[in-house]
């Protein structure tokens, strides 16, 4: 399975939302990574439902919303009308995780758990086939620009040996300090889908970042 690249719009530039955006829908990149933070759940506040809508009016690509808040239930259908595709909530944050995951394919999204750097991947067991992606989180969620944290070399492998039996066509997506210089060794690990942020808006040609983070082979990897 080719892997798949998700520029991260929190990095982009707000002033020219509409350049950044269509600079991505030019790109080599696969689907647009949206993160909406409540101020609760993660200590900053981002989107909301007209900047999603706004976002949706350009976009040519698939919208990978993550929600980084408290009660996503009630907000499901909303994010959904807004233009989600498909929707991450964090296990942290869904006591009726289950329920929750159900919530989302029923009003046509695809479904997506994230973890959080502390968090096993083990807890997921037993909903892994109900789900689409897991969001392997590799910083702690809230801010962009943190760096990597190495654990999730090994938190992916036993993610992708857990999923080889129960879901193997579950994507494993990695975000937080996905650079060029770990890309290799995250898809060697295990990783399918790339959230970069940083590493593309701030690049001198966010262009050739894309391309050469969705080119990246895994067979280049070095030590993880």
């Amino acid at each position: 399975m080719n892997h798949l690249i998700a520029p991260s719009v929190l990095a982009a530039d707000f002033a020219n939302l509409q350049r950044d955006i269509e600079l991505v829908n030019l790109s080599e990149a696969d689907w647009f990574h949206v993160d909406i933070m409540d101020g609760v759940f993660v200590p900053n506040i981002s989107f909301g439902f007209p900047v999603l809508e706004a976002i949706k009016k350009y976009a040519t690509k698939p919208l990978d919303v993550h929600l980084m808040m408290v009660n996503p239930d009630q907000y499901i259908e909303r994010f959904i009308a807004a233009g989600a595709d498909s929707i991450t909530v964090h296990y942290e944050a869904c006591p009726h995780l289950h329920k929750t995951i159900q919530a989302i394919h029923h009003a046509g999204a695809k479904a997506a758990v994230a973890l959080n750097p502390h968090t096993p991947v083990e807890l997921l067991k037993d909903i892994l086939h109900d789900l689409d992606m897991v969001l392997v989180m590799s910083v702690n969620p809230g801010f962009g620009g943190q760096q990597f944290i190495p654990h999730t070399y090994r938190k992916i492998k036993a993610l992708k040996a857990m999923t080889a039996a129960i879901n193997p066509e579950l994507h494993i997506e990695v975000d937080g300090g996905v650079s060029i210089s770990n890309a290799a060794d995250l898809l060697t690990a295990g990783a399918d889908v790339l959230v970069a942020g940083n590493a593309v808006f701030a690049a001198p040609s966010p262009l050739s970042m894309i391309s050469s983070l969705k080119h990246v082979s895994s067979e280049i990897s070095s030590s993880i």
